[in-house]
């Protein structure tokens, strides 16, 4: 499979605070090869200790279960002492804080990034384990810490066991930040104490994590909260789907991963909502979530530090129900368990999320006045204020209308002078949407906010959907400018991918000297030497 790229050594320019370097790992799928010598398969588990040796000022944290640290000789030591599959063994290092925001969750950051950090996260965590204790049973890791990376952290968020990992970009957004913690608590009973056993069955972690997180938030916020937020994913699953045809292979829950293919490219819309939609349909065929929530628990204790093939969990289900197996749920036509994991296309159930009616019925009914062709009667949109709306709400207002763009001239003028100060003051996912509406739209009035956000925001989820608008319409000389003059501040990875983008053809594109990565996609970030401390003499032995 060659070389997998997994410790990222970050120059204090691409930091948060942009005045000391720092190191951190990403082992999602099979990247720890290149961390440390590994089965690096998630049917196998095991325990792991560390020593990590650093310069005076770096605070080291890593998904150990124990640690400690001896100042004279700048030595912490780490242990897990459950058997964790090799992809959930993690580090990072530099110049982090903390505050403990519960008995046995802290939040770890930068010192820029700490007060907003535990301010948008208060004392949730705690109140989302609870929640997920009554519905799943006993959290088995010990701590919930969580530690904010810089935005050039290469996906949102990584379940590591005991130091959930986070993007720091998603503070912007709160109900996204809440959306992802609680997803990756989650992982604590779906993923990492059960495991799949073969990256061909990724949606055995991700379905029930995203089934089980929105159990989480039922019970917390309530079912029209849930229901949102499942019809804002539901709807990009879709657009996945038309974009892909519905005989695409990448949209099976048992996917065949030929020699050479990274898993981790396997990772998609699929594996978390098409696999939670057939959890829903389990829970659906018991009648009753509470039933299925017992199950679940009992599926936790029976399984807890294994790994699990989809026949593990549907055996268990039908011994677990046997009045199901009498009626050979397993077979109903159209609705067969094999045609679940091996049929390509849509999911073949997906719940009733009526619930969320009173939120998603004006979003309905906004983009109906919108999409007729023409600009609506500005009396018509009286009774649809986004300023009270959630972010989910305009979010999936907006994939909506970018679902219908291009549109006519007149209709994105009229959109922009309603809504686009609005959009201005909210989140990165509100902005980041809006601009793709834009740059569909050529819309030039607005192309300078444009590039304001891609000066300001350098992590991938923000950065490769515009870039993509971008070149797909008439703008590729704007996006190679912006490129050009932000370059510096993007992670490696992050410059590779969109060099790969604006020049597809062109392996000697534009690129800057000497800390650049080679144009192999499995190439290592070069490490990068400051007078102040050298995080590249981190030694690890684990």
């Amino acid at each position: 499979m060659g070389t997998c790229v997994q410790i990222w050594w970050l120059d204090s320019e691409l930091t948060c605070g942009q005045t000391r370097p720092l190191v951190f790992t990403q082992g999602h799928s099979v990247c720890n090869r290149s961390f440390f010598p590994c089965f690096d398969t998630p049917a196998v588990k095991s325990t792991y200790t560390a020593s990590v040796r650093v310069p005076e000022g770096v605070t080291v944290l890593m998904s150990a279960s124990r640690s400690s640290y001896s100042k004279p000789d700048r030595v912490f030591q780490f242990s897990m002492e459950y058997p964790v599959p090799s992809y959930l063994v993690a580090l990072v290092a530099g110049e982090l804080q903390h505050v403990d925001v519960g008995p046995r969750s802290r939040v770890w950051a930068e010192p820029c990034l700490l007060q907003v950090a535990v301010k948008k996260l208060g004392g949730s965590v705690e109140r989302w384990l609870g929640v997920a204790e009554q519905l799943f049973g006993p959290y088995l890791w010990g701590r919930c810490d969580i530690v904010f990376l810089p935005p050039s952290f290469p996906i949102v968020a990584m379940e590591n066991p005991c130091l959930t990992f986070i993007i720091a970009s998603i503070l912007e957004s709160s109900e996204f930040l809440l959306i992802d913690v609680v997803h990756e608590i989650a992982h604590g009973w779906f993923g990492n104490t059960v495991t799949n056993a073969s990256w061909e069955e990724m949606w055995l972690s991700e379905g029930l994590a995203t089934y089980a997180q929105r159990r989480i938030t039922t019970e917390a916020y309530g079912e029209a909260f849930t229901c949102l937020e499942t019809a804002v994913r539901l709807d990009a699953l879709h657009r996945q789907l038309r974009l892909l045809g519905d005989n695409s292979p990448v949209s099976r829950l048992q996917v065949k991963i030929q020699p050479g293919v990274n898993p981790s490219s396997l990772m998609n819309l699929f594996t978390y909502e098409k696999g939670f939609c057939f959890v829903a349909y389990l829970s659906q065929l018991c009648g009753d979530v509470r039933s299925f929530d017992c199950f679940l628990r009992d599926y936790i204790s029976q399984f807890k530090f294994r790994s699990v093939v989809a026949l593990d969990l549907l055996d268990f289900f039908l011994d677990y129900f046997p009045e199901l197996g009498g009626r050979s749920v397993s077979q109903r036509e159209g609705l067969e368990f094999e045609r679940w994991l091996s049929g390509t296309g849509p999911p073949l159930f997906e719940p009733d999320l009526s619930a969320g009616g009173n939120l998603t019925q004006p979003v309905r009914e906004l983009c109906d006045l919108w999409g007729g062709g023409s600009s609506p009667e500005l009396t018509s949109l009286t009774p649809y204020n986004l300023n009270a709306w959630s972010s989910f709400q305009i979010v999936l207002f907006l994939d909506r209308m970018l679902d219908l763009s291009p549109l006519k001239t007149d209709v994105m003028s009229c959109l922009s002078s309603c809504y686009s100060p609005l959009f201005a003051g909210l989140n990165a996912e509100v902005q980041v949407r809006w601009l793709q509406m834009v740059v569909r739209n050529s819309f030039s009035p607005e192309l300078p906010r444009v590039r304001a956000f891609l000066h300001k925001h350098t992590s991938r989820m923000y950065t490769v959907p515009l870039y993509d608008d971008l070149v797909a319409g008439v703008m590729k000389g704007v996006a190679v400018e912006i490129f050009n003059q932000t370059q510096r501040r993007l992670h490696p990875n992050l410059r590779r991918t969109l060099q790969q983008i604006l020049f597809p053809t062109n392996h000697g594109a534009p690129s800057i000297p000497a800390s650049a990565p080679s144009s192999s996609p499995t190439a290592f970030p070069q490490p990068v030497a400051t007078a102040t401390i050298a995080l590249q003499d981190v030694n690890v032995s684990a």
